[in-house]
């Protein structure tokens, strides 16, 4: 399996927690980036019609939300594997990266900033 980008790994861990619709995905993405990804309304559907092609997501439903349709999404079993298998990837290079700026006498802050 090829690496996803940053903002698929991010909407492929946002529907953990279950199906969402596109603006939800947004907010998530938002919030687990700590602000840092907003995705743009254009760039999250480029993102789920590429997830959507390798099958890491599929469409749960459909439904109508004061006079427009909500499409809601949800992870397939291949998208949870695809997730965990690119979450492994990225910690092995934080490892590696993290041993080389030790190495060079540079201070790695732990996830969360607290050191």
């Amino acid at each position: 399996m090829r690496a996803v980008s940053e903002q698929a790994f991010l909407v492929l861990t946002a529907l953990v927690e279950g199906a969402k619709h596109g603006y939800a995905i947004v907010q998530s993405v938002e919030t687990l980036s700590g602000g840092r990804v907003q995705l743009p309304v254009a760039t999250l559907y480029g993102v789920l019609d590429r997830l959507l092609a390798d099958g890491l997501v599929q469409r749960d439903r459909e439904e109508i939300h004061n006079g427009r349709l909500r499409r809601y999404y949800r992870l397939t079993d291949e998208g949870a594997n695809a997730l965990a298998v690119e979450t492994q990837r990225m910690a092995a290079n934080v490892r590696v990266a993290t041993t080389a700026l030790r190495a060079r006498g540079v201070r790695t802050v732990p996830a969360g900033g607290m050191a």
